[in-house]
């Protein structure tokens, strides 16, 4: 399937699709850590309170790492769907191109600069 007129070309995409996949592997890999982590911080038994009080922390930061990681993971799996569609490089939103320099920085962003700075002024 052609690109549909994305800037990117195929020399582009293939380091881009391999570049999301190492990406992705390291999430997984840093996530299953985070839970492995966290489910031994269950099973220690605290011995006073300030004990307590640094595992709960623990736990409560490892779990909200992981939330924003589990974000960038499904971002990263629906840019790998854009690179099999042909769509990679193109805005969901006003279907431009999103530029190079963005697209370096954030290989997995769905949005041209000028739609997410849109996007974060309505929820603001």
């Amino acid at each position: 399937m052609p690109n549909k007129g994305s800037i990117v070309n195929k020399k582009e995409l293939d380091a881009v699709k391999k570049d999301l996949l190492v990406r992705r592997h390291e999430i997984i890999h840093k996530l299953s850590e985070a839970q492995d982590q966290s489910k031994l911080n269950e099973t220690d038994i605290a011995q006073d309170l300030a004990d307590k009080a640094e595992s709960s922390y623990t736990k409560e930061f490892l779990l909200s790492l992981s939330n924003a990681e589990r974000e960038e993971l499904l971002q990263i799996d629906a840019a790998l769907k854009r690179v099999a569609r042909g769509e990679y490089g193109l805005c969901r939103s006003c279907q431009k191109e999103i530029g190079k320099k963005r697209l370096a920085a954030i290989p997995w962003t769905p949005l041209c600069i000028d739609c997410q700075e849109q996007s974060e002024s309505e929820t603001a």
